[in-house]
């Protein structure tokens, strides 16, 4: 046999491997969920949301028999998959304290991964039960998915990162339907537009024809409306109000000692300072800024009291993110808050105070307390002490000469439906964050564009501050007006956008992606005349 020959055969023999691993289903289905991650942001690979047609397809060529287990177990790798991808810089705060807690960083964004896929697996089952046999099943796809995303955000207080909706970039046209329908609702459109090609066959019929038609004509609406939503939208009318973010460029690993105390003060102090020709009216800090208890750094006669009053100028307002301790000495509460003070003739002026409702999981709260503790679970995960007290749920602070202001603090600006639906509508959202747990990673960047579909739903501005990145000035379509990127230590000033009128997500809130999910819902019915089997 010749040399030529024999190579020949070899590529032959190869291809042949390859398509056989190709058709095992567990290969399909985490290459289906690696190209839904990699549409995310920072990829912003939107093909890769014909992963979720992929998925589709996978879950249609199931067999009746064993067909909710074969469902769950597709359905729950594309998630691992997707999971992996999304949070895997979940293992960088792990990092921080490698000597200590470096052990834990795979096994954290295993589990995390593994745990979040679960949803998804129970959404691939609940799929597969009620799959109709024609071209609707595309409709109950991303019912089931939309339901079970939106469970996501609820169990154990949420976890909504990277939810469907929030895969176009914010501010872009396509993001714009959070205004209406809620980034629930996005998530359930965009689950149907991305789904329908899944299911193509070779002799396609007029049912998913018209199925295929329906998904190109919604997402050509909503890009048309979006369009014409920012068309003239830039600038929006300033408020008024000149803002200043401060971004330090302060590691998580530089931070926790008291020797390092008075320069990280010192750095929040010179950057607040700092001379332009017009004087800022607010400047934020980010969350956590100082790592001490704000009332021993604001105790009258404290060196650090000093040094803050001396770096703001007479009538300016400081909204700074600080960890504070209350309730009784013998059981102290610990809280994670922001503060309000204010310059005065006489000195500091406390104006207001705001404390986290929205606690993390397993990093500043512990699900199930008692049993993770007798169980020696609590023992193993990265959190400091017995964690903080949830605040009461997010309502406006009216601030003296301010319009009224949402504070958001890190993790809560994950969710839809944050704000309060009564008192004083807020006329801009600040979001104080610490994503320097993460790194020089995709973490930040990705919370920066979920973040910033508060803005869109809301119609308000946001102002993000974070101590090493991603600050921004964000305007109330969703746009970053400004940005202060990774690891860069300076400040952003800027007049701050003004809000619009009451979105009608504002108004709504998520009845709309209900009322979308019973419609879609209704494919799960057998339609006569139009059966062409899955």
């Amino acid at each position: 046999m010749s040399e030529a020959k024999a190579e020949s055969l070899q590529g032959v023999a190869m291809l042949a491997r390859l398509r056989h691993l190709y058709a095992a289903r567990p290969l399909r289905a985490l290459l289906a969920g690696a190209l839904i991650g990699s549409a995310f942001p920072p990829f912003g690979f939107w093909p890769g949301l014909l992963g979720f047609a992929l998925l589709l397809r996978q879950l249609d060529g199931i067999k009746e028999r064993r067909r909710l287990r074969e469902a769950f177990v597709c359905a729950w790798t594309a998630g691992l998959s997707f999971f992996l991808i999304s949070t895997w810089w979940v293992g960088e705060a792990f990092l921080v304290d490698v000597a200590q807690h470096g052990w834990q960083a795979p096994f954290a964004v295993f589990f995390l991964a593994g745990g979040l896929a679960l949803l998804w697996g129970a959404a691939g089952a609940a799929y597969r039960l009620l799959a109709p046999a024609h071209a609707g099943r595309a409709a109950v796809f991303a019912m089931v998915f939309a339901v079970f995303e939106w469970l996501r955000g609820h169990i154990l207080t949420g976890f909504p990162w990277d939810l469907p909706g929030e895969v176009w970039r914010a501010g872009s046209a396509l993001s714009q339907g959070a205004a209406v329908i809620g980034v629930y609702g996005m998530g359930l459109v965009t689950v149907f537009i991305a789904a329908a090609p899944g299911i193509l066959k070779p002799k396609m019929g007029g049912p998913e024809a018209l199925t295929l038609s329906a998904a190109a004509a919604i997402l050509v609406l909503i890009f048309a409306w979006g369009t014409l939503r920012l068309h003239g939208a830039a600038p929006t009318v300033p408020s008024g109000l000149r803002i200043r973010v401060v971004q330090p460029d302060i590691g998580q690993g530089e931070k926790w000692s008291r020797e390092a105390l008075p320069s990280i003060v010192i750095a929040y102090a010179e950057l607040t300072s700092r001379a332009v020709p017009r004087r800022p009216d607010v400047v934020v800090w980010p969350e956590a800024a100082i790592p001490a208890d704000i009332d021993e750094v604001l105790a009258p006669g404290a060196w650090s009291r000093a040094v803050i009053e001396n770096a703001l100028q007479p009538g300016q307002v400081l909204l700074l993110g600080a960890e504070r301790v209350g309730g009784d000495p013998g059981a102290p509460r610990y809280f994670n808050s922001v503060l309000a003070l204010r310059r005065t003739a006489i000195g500091l002026e406390r104006l207001g105070l705001y404390d986290k409702h929205h606690l993390v999981p397993f990093g500043e709260y512990m699900p199930f307390d008692a049993l993770a503790a007798r169980i020696g679970f609590k023992a193993l995960v990265h959190m400091a002490g017995d964690g903080f007290t949830p605040g009461p749920r997010p309502v406006a602070l009216s601030l003296p000469g301010l319009p009224a202001v949402q504070p958001l603090i890190c993790y809560e600006s994950l969710f839809p439906s944050t704000f309060a639906r009564t008192g004083v509508r807020p006329q801009w959202i600040v979001n104080v964050s610490n994503d320097a747990w993460f790194g020089d990673t995709s973490g930040p960047w990705q919370h920066l564009n979920l973040a910033s579909y508060r803005a869109i739903e809301e119609g308000v501005p946001m102002v993000r501050a974070t101590p090493t990145g991603v600050s921004a000035i964000i305007d109330a379509y969703g746009r970053p007006l400004s940005t202060l990127g990774m690891e860069r230590a300076g400040v952003l000033d800027s007049d701050l956008p003004g809000a619009l009128k009451p979105t009608l997500y504002t108004r709504w809130r998520d009845a709309p992606f209900w009322i979308l999910c019973v419609i879609a819902g209704l494919f799960a019915a057998p339609f006569p005349g139009v059966r062409t089997k899955p």
